[in-house]
């Protein structure tokens, strides 16, 4: 797992972030890209249309969960945080813990900052708004 951040490192970076307006705009976020990094490293588990769903999905447990009920398990809000935070190792979740790998390496690169649910920044990596963007476009 991905050593956190210590939150010293990333005040600089949310001040700048703050000077210069705050997080990304939503346009900066990569739907199309977003896709295409799930299908390449998610689907596997959760499936093409990130329903839990995928070719390996009968042999985990815990069954990896359906990605496009996050909002309407969160009051109908999509919990932009926990999910960042959940990729990249951040949240301690047993099943990305264990049974499925933690990502936030494989995703690092050019620095992002994404407005949360609530409206506070919250900084992660490109490929991950990326993921980000697609997985709030296919909410039910």
């Amino acid at each position: 797992m991905r050593p956190s951040r210590p939150a010293a490192a990333l005040s600089p970076v949310l001040a700048l972030a703050g000077l210069l307006g705050a997080a990304m705009p939503a346009a900066a976020q990569d739907a199309a890209a977003g896709q295409a990094l799930f299908l390449a490293q998610c689907a596997y588990c959760h499936g093409e249309g990130a329903r839990g769903d995928g070719p390996r999905a009968a042999v985990l447990n815990p069954p990896p969960a359906d990605l496009t009920r996050l909002a309407a398990g969160n009051g109908g809000v999509f919990p932009v945080r926990r999910v960042i935070f959940r990729i990249d190792g951040r949240d301690p979740l047993a099943a990305h813990g264990s049974p499925m790998p933690v990502f936030g390496e494989f995703f690092e690169g050019q620095e992002a900052v994404v407005k949360s649910e609530s409206g506070q920044p919250v900084l992660t990596s490109k490929p991950v708004a990326d993921i980000l963007a697609w997985l709030a476009t296919i909410q039910r």
